[in-house]
């Protein structure tokens, strides 16, 4: 039973996905295949290890426990397929990624087309959403985040420097006026990135000012709020790799500069630091030195400007 690699990876992967036709999906099998691999380790455990409906898939308890010796048993492997690798000293198999929408479209994905080039071998899996993604449980190889990183338990290495502004279109401005203090900004039209209609908006400094702002217009997409500040809509917060090319261009203003906004560095987010395979080590290492060359608001100053980019790590 646990010398079945396909049937082992194939249980992971369905627990993981979420259902057996995402497992499919993402291993490239048929849905045959991987109902025939999960019925062949149920009966080989003489357990039922998923209870599935219409509608969902859960864990029964014996699966609960037998799918945590699976991902032991599966890193393993993958260790050891790693080290092989490594000691060839070639650049192969699959790199999983994740990263911020807007962020992954404009720099993550041009470094990784360049990445692929150098190493034909490597399949790149690039998932790009605004939701936070479980390393632990996802199987990605790597996350790369703005902000704080509350797990505990996880990697996490600086790519570069990074700060927020708050920004908005010079035809809104010229229509709606530009604010002075944080606390005008309550009573202009402001676009909110999520699902809640108001929104903190927090600048630092001697004293810490914060600022609840209500919704104009709400939308759970980053690109689609840049978009709106384009086209004059509102007052928008971005990270300045979002924006930045924009506000030298002068398509956006930035406002209150003399009021710095709570870091949100960027962040590579790694499930381990033990044993990394070589295209793990290499793309991160490539990634840091392209972000690094990218790098080009320093005249925008910033709350993390000053943060030099470093490999520190906890």
């Amino acid at each position: 039973m646990l010398d079945d690699l396909p049937a082992l990876r194939a249980f992971a992967c369905i627990v993981a996905a979420g259902s057996m036709s995402a497992a499919a999906r993402e291993l490239d099998l048929p849905l045959s295949v991987v109902s025939k691999r999960l019925a062949q380790l149920e009966k080989s455990a003489g357990v039922r290890l998923l209870q599935r409906t219409t509608r969902r898939q859960a864990l029964t308890d014996d699966g609960a426990q037998f799918h945590a010796h699976v991902l032991r048993i599966l890193e393993q492997v993958a260790q050891a397929e790693s080290q092989l690798a490594n000691s060839r000293g070639e650049v192969e198999g699959l790199l999983r990624l994740t990263a911020p929408t807007e962020f992954g479209r404009q720099h993550v994905a041009p470094i990784v087309a360049d990445f692929q080039r150098q190493h034909p071998g490597l399949l790149v899996q690039l998932e790009l959403g605004d939701t936070v993604v479980n390393l632990l449980e996802s199987g990605h190889d790597m996350a790369i985040r703005f902000g704080s990183v509350p797990e505990p338990n996880l990697v996490v290495r600086r790519l570069a420097p990074n700060f927020r502004v708050v920004c908005a279109a010079p035809s809104y401005l010229e229509r709606q006026g530009t604010p002075t203090q944080p606390a005008q900004l309550a009573g202009h039209r402001c676009i909110v990135i999520g699902d809640a209609r108001r929104a903190d908006w927090r600048f630092e400094g001697e004293q810490e000012v914060n600022v609840r702002v209500a919704a104009s217009l709400l939308t759970n997409d980053g690109q689609a709020a840049h978009a709106l500040a384009l086209q004059g809509a509102g007052l928008v917060v971005k990270s300045i790799w979002d924006v930045g090319d924009d506000l030298l261009a002068g398509r956006l203003r930035r406002l209150l500069p003399q009021y710095r906004m709570a870091a949100a560095p960027l962040q590579a987010v790694l499930p381990s630091s033990r044993n990394l395979p070589l295209r793990v080590r290499l793309f991160l290492d490539y990634l840091q030195a392209r972000l690094a060359t990218a790098w080009r608001w320093d005249a925008f100053g910033g709350s993390d400007a000053e943060i030099p980019v470093g490999t520190a790590e906890r």
